[in-house]
């Protein structure tokens, strides 16, 4: 893989574009290592005034997205890739986003991610289109913008080159089904807080022993639901 492409459909594509060209992110796609566009929904509605929504049948609050100019942006995406493409839907409906989802995200060539929007999409372009459908956690959000970025900074840390040190992904919080291990810096001392000795000990595999022993310790103390998970691996 070359790099891996990134292809959002969203209302708002400013919204997109313009948090994910910062920092890490707009460093990996200047590099060449990830690519990511934000494609407008509107550019494919065939109504007037760029209108996307409409009532929904049966009654009820707030517009739906409708099923036309979803499947046209999606078209025009899915007709420039080479091979058929998964596409993420993100909503609070969807299996929670994980470390172990992200991994597995990061191994394709091209993802589509789409935003819903108002209260929700046409189920009938869902059904077509969609191959995942993704929650970042048990709440509701006005759009599938936030999750969306959120998706595309998790799964960029997968990429090789993208976070220069090739072990940083590999240490994170989740990786092993744990979490991080605290970490310190220069000063040794600050606010008469000392920095543990055995990380200034040179000796590496007490280090290590040590970071395994803090990982438990704290996903047992903060996550007693991973932790429970670690005890029955």
């Amino acid at each position: 893989m070359d790099k891996m492409n990134f292809h959002i459909m969203t209302l708002f594509p400013d919204m997109v574009m313009n948090t994910l060209d910062t920092s890490i992110l707009a460093r990996a796609m200047n590099n060449g290592l990830i690519a990511c566009e934000a494609v407008n929904i509107r550019d494919y509605t065939l109504r007037k005034n760029n209108r996307v929504d409409d009532y929904t049948y049966g009654g009820g609050a707030g517009m739906l997205m409708q099923a036309q100019p979803v499947y046209d942006c999606w078209k025009s995406i899915q007709d420039r890739l080479p091979k058929k493409s998964r596409v993420v839907f993100l909503t609070p409906q969807g299996r929670v986003f994980n470390q172990k989802i992200a991994e597995d995200l990061s191994k394709e060539d091209d993802l589509i991610l789409l935003c819903g929007h108002y209260e929700g999409i046409d189920e009938r372009v869902l059904d077509e289109i969609v191959t995942d459908n993704i929650s970042i956690g048990d709440y509701v959000l006005t759009g599938g913008e936030l999750p969306a970025i959120i998706l595309v900074d998790a799964i960029s840390r997968f990429v090789p080159g993208v976070l220069g040190n090739e072990s940083s992904a590999s240490t994170d919080s989740f990786q092993d089904g744990l979490l991080e291990y605290p970490q310190y810096s220069r000063p040794e001392v600050w606010h008469d807080k000392r920095v543990p000795e055995i990380l200034m000990s040179g000796d590496h595999a007490k280090v290590d022993a040590w970071r395994l022993e803090q990982s438990i310790e704290r996903t047992r103390e903060r996550r007693p639901d991973l932790y429970k998970s670690f005890l029955a691996k």
